[in-house]
């Protein structure tokens, strides 16, 4: 009877992996489907916000590497901007950017990857230890360290309000009668009707007679003010779409680190450039000094991601202004003969000499 056996043991079973082809098409359908379902991802403003991250991570000064390149950096911004956290294999020349991955960890510090690289044939399955693999991540969360989250996981109520919002506008503009009017006419047959509001059509700038006949119809006369119009275009000042659209659209700006009046009509060239200096400093060059942390304990040197200069995100006259002040400074303690052991303690105890904590 064992000959008679359906199924045989010497072929082995071959099952799809977790980070293969199948990983990659429904990572795909989930980020096609979440823009809609209140992830907020395919907005303008997001797509805006994100935008910002790529420009300034790609202007930025990179010392230590030469495998963080502009592209590479600009793939990091957008994917920590959209997924709060990029992976990248550490090759012999270049970074090579993976799509999927999955971890093991030991006391929530990563171990091992099995990584899923994207090819244009398809994709491969590679699998390497923590020391060859460049992990980036932000908002990182206690509970699962290992993992970062997006700024729109963090807003999640917001960014589907926005959503909401947009999608709400945009099936309105499609389908609502608007510009569209009714105007009475006395009881006439379908066929008349027809050939009636046939002939406004495409009648702009004219003037056009009809014949109006006062009838008596329903128990009463026609009213008297016959052939006037009853516009059917939806008021929506009462919803306050405007009002709703501007909070939810500042509330996602705010979540990444973008002022809400640097997109305002009358924003000025100081507003914009404060604007420009608040996304560097307290949102963007701190993403970078967690990269540059993650890059040198990785690549063996010390890495160093500078955002700040490229980008002139401080203000230039009060440099120039600090600079002078403190050459006049050293300028007088070298006529007073002030040593240097006293002169950095003197900077020290304003907040500018080494050691002095700080920042």
């Amino acid at each position: 009877m064992l000959n008679f056996w359906p199924f045989k043991r010497d072929k082995i079973e071959k099952r799809a992996s977790g980070a293969g082809y199948t990983a990659e098409i429904m990572a795909a359908r989930e980020a096609y489907i979440s823009g809609a379902s209140g992830i907020a991802e395919l907005t303008a403003t997001v797509q805006t916000c994100i935008t910002l991250w790529e420009g300034a991570f790609a202007l930025a000064d990179v010392s230590g590497t030469d495998l963080i390149t502009r592209h590479t950096r600009a793939m990091v911004a957008r994917s920590l901007a959209l997924r709060g956290e990029a992976v990248f294999l550490i090759g012999e020349d270049r970074l090579y950017p993976c799509s999927d991955w999955e971890m093991s960890t030991r006391n929530g510090v990563p171990r091992a990857y099995r990584l899923s690289i994207s090819e244009a044939g398809g994709g491969r399955t590679q699998t390497a230890l923590a020391p060859e693999v460049l992990h980036f991540r932000i908002g990182s969360d206690p509970v699962t360290p290992w993992l970062g989250q997006a700024p729109l996981r963090r807003a999640k109520l917001t960014a589907g309000f926005l959503q909401a919002i947009e999608t709400a506008l945009g099936e309105v503009y499609e389908n609502a009668p608007l510009g569209s009017q009714i105007v009475p006419f006395p009881e006439a047959p379908d066929t008349d009707l027809e050939a009636l509001g046939r002939s406004f059509r495409h009648r702009r700038g004219r003037v056009l007679l009809r014949e109006s006949v006062n009838v008596t119809a329903a128990g009463g006369p026609v009213p008297a003010q016959d052939w006037r119009s009853s516009d059917v275009t939806p008021d929506l000042q009462k919803a306050m779409p405007i009002e709703a659209l501007q909070s939810a659209r500042g509330a996602i700006l705010g979540a990444f680190g973008v002022l809400p009046s640097l997109l305002t009509e009358m924003a000025q060239g100081p507003l914009v450039r404060e604007a420009q200096r608040h996304l560097a400093q307290w949102v963007l060059q701190p993403i970078a000094m967690l990269m540059s942390e993650e890059a040198s304990e990785k690549l063996g040197s010390e890495v160093m991601i500078d955002l700040m200069r490229p980008v002139q995100a401080f203000d230039a006259g009060g440099r120039a202004r600090a600079f002078q002040t403190i050459v006049e400074a050293m300028a007088r303690a070298k006529e007073a003969g002030i040593d240097t052991d006293d002169l950095q303690m003197a900077l020290t105890t304003v907040n500018w000499g080494e050691g002095d904590k700080a920042a």
